[in-house]
């Protein structure tokens, strides 16, 4: 083998990188089935070898795959205890999320969210970019002709300062001129509505309240004394200056009767000055305040927990178990880890 050969290769290429000790890592190119996991994960600091293997699993899956602890312990050899553990783990950490949602039927089903990158994911909801499949829509088809409609014709390039000319058989267009154009009919003349008599001025102490408010309902009271006794006619004056303390007396739970009972009620026979008399009834009998109620503390709400033999949603202060996976011989019982 004299003749040299210069474009032979001087040696077979080898998929295997040869290092100096340690790892070797044996790549073979995988074109389906095969899950982009980030190192952040797989290499997390905080995180179990549980953990990030069974957050390696969980994002290998497709969406609507049941994730539960007791179809994990079914599926792996480690018990419900540790898969809880791991679960919660990858929890804290921003990888999963369990929402529990209450179904038309009055179910309470725990929903799961995997985020295969949970800082990114944190940065774009404060950014409030959306999702990218939610941004990248597919684009908009074509429209569609519809089959028994003329096709549009195509517009005319004629000079716009060009008379068309006429065919033979059509008349020659008019050079004289447009048109004439009939005559509107004027409009129908309506009659004028009759002019409207102008409204009698009416005080403040006569107009009706409008309103529920203390300070309308007291001047109202005050203006409806005469009602009950003609000599308790006050001028409107008086009864704004009055007004006030009727108010306080609805604002302390009085009821608009009693206040009129007890400004109208046992009347001296000689009442030379109403509105000095029913000054000095509002303040001499102003009722005390009511206390305020009191209302009974609210109790604490317990909040919901996903039981870590059963996967069911449970109140309990803290992570843990059911009451029926805490009872001896219960129908779930627990595995052992």
């Amino acid at each position: 083998m004299a003749e040299q050969q210069p474009s032979a290769p001087p040696r077979a290429l080898s998929l295997v990188r040869r290092s100096a000790g340690g790892l070797t890592h044996v790549s073979e190119h995988q074109p389906t089935r095969y899950t982009i996991i980030g190192n952040h994960l797989t290499q997390h600091r905080e995180l179990s070898l549980t953990a990030i293997g069974l957050g390696a699993h969980i994002q290998s899956l497709p969406d609507g795959a049941q994730v539960d602890i007791r179809t994990l312990a079914g599926r792996f050899p480690e018990g419900r205890d540790r898969i809880a553990a791991a679960l919660r783990e990858l929890e804290l950490c921003g990888y999963l999320e369990r929402v529990r949602e209450r179904t038309p039927e009055g179910r309470i089903v725990t929903r799961t969210f995997s985020y295969n990158d949970p800082g990114a994911t944190r940065a774009r909801r404060r950014a409030g970019e959306p999702r990218l499949r939610e941004a990248a829509g597919p684009p908009a088809p074509p429209p569609v002709a519809d089959p028994g409609q003329a096709p549009l014709a195509p517009p005319s390039r004629a000079d716009p300062g060009r008379t068309p000319r006429a065919s033979p058989g059509q008349a020659s267009p008019s050079r004289t001129g447009p048109a004439p154009v009939p005559p509107v009919p004027p409009p129908p003349r309506v009659p004028a509505a009759p002019p409207v008599p102008p409204r009698p001025r009416t005080t403040q102490v006569d107009a009706a309240p409008t309103g529920t408010t203390p300070a309308r309902a007291a001047t109202s009271l005050l203006a409806e004394l005469r009602r009950d006794d003609d000599r308790l006619l006050l001028p409107e004056r008086d009864v704004r200056r009055l007004a006030p303390a009727v108010t306080t007396w609805l604002e302390r739970g009085a009821a608009p009767e009693a206040v009129r009972h007890a400004l109208s009620a046992g009347l001296p026979p000689d009442l030379r000055h109403p509105a000095a008399l029913l000054a000095h009834r509002l303040t001499a009998l102003l009722p005390p305040p009511l206390p305020a109620a009191q209302l009974a503390p609210r109790p604490a709400v317990v909040p919901l927990q996903n039981c870590d033999g059963c996967d069911r949603a449970f109140r309990a202060p803290k992570p843990g178990r059911c009451r029926d996976c805490r009872e001896p011989g219960g129908a779930l019982a627990p595995t052992a880890a």
